[in-house]
């Protein structure tokens, strides 16, 4: 965003759950302004492309750690997570042993959920023998057809939605664990298959 820019109008009436103005008088989701730690990622990097099979091997890793938790804690664990898991190189955590799986259920940095962390050493076997470019290709094919309309509020954003329960399906087809249809659309949200910004938000069209 450039300085000339004109910042979106505020809301001439509060409404719960839609775009609301930050401390720079932008409007953003509400979610990006409930805490510190949340306004750059919201800004910069939820709802934006992503694509190589490593960085969407380690959304699809940090979605799955999520579970049952608030994304706040996997977010301010990211970059432990990266160092514990080898910065998500699909290769490398494939040739994890078991010192090394023993040494991650030690790491106070992450997440120390058995289920969780072995899942992630069994997803990078099976990806590891995939091609290259494989993984992105698979999860982009479940994109929808742009130009759904911008959610108004937060609450008309979805949890689940068919593509996330056909994407589920197919990489669990493929072979990888821990990624039901509410994982694999908070992956599609995170790594802008779809953009769930609300209404009038900064973020909203990858800006």
């Amino acid at each position: 965003m450039t300085t000339t820019d004109p910042a979106p109008a505020a809301p001439t009436e509060t409404v719960p759950g839609a775009a609301i103005p930050g401390p720079d008088g932008l409007l953003r989701c509400p979610w990006g302004l409930s805490t510190e730690d949340y306004t750059p990622y919201h800004d910069d990097e939820w709802g934006r492309p992503v694509h190589g099979d490593d960085a969407l091997f380690e959304r699809l890793c940090l979605e799955a750690f999520q579970s049952g938790l608030s994304w706040i804690t996997i977010l301010r664990r990211r970059e432990g997570f990266r160092k514990a898991f080898a910065g998500f190189g699909i290769a490398r955590v494939a040739g994890f042993d078991e010192t090394d799986r023993e040494r991650l259920l030690a790491d106070e940095g992450i997440i120390r959920n058995r289920a969780k962390v072995d899942a992630t050493l069994a997803n990078a076997k099976v990806l590891a023998e995939w091609s290259p470019g494989e993984l992105d290709a698979l999860i982009w094919s479940y994109a929808p057809e742009p130009g759904r309309p911008a959610p108004r509020t937060v609450a008309e954003v979805p949890a689940i939605t068919d593509e996330s329960t056909a994407l589920s399906k197919a990489l669990k087809k493929r072979g990888l664990r821990f990624i039901g249809p509410t994982t694999a659309y908070a992956l599609m949200q995170a790594c802008g298959l779809v953009d769930d910004h609300v209404e009038g938000c900064l973020a909203r069209g990858g800006r």
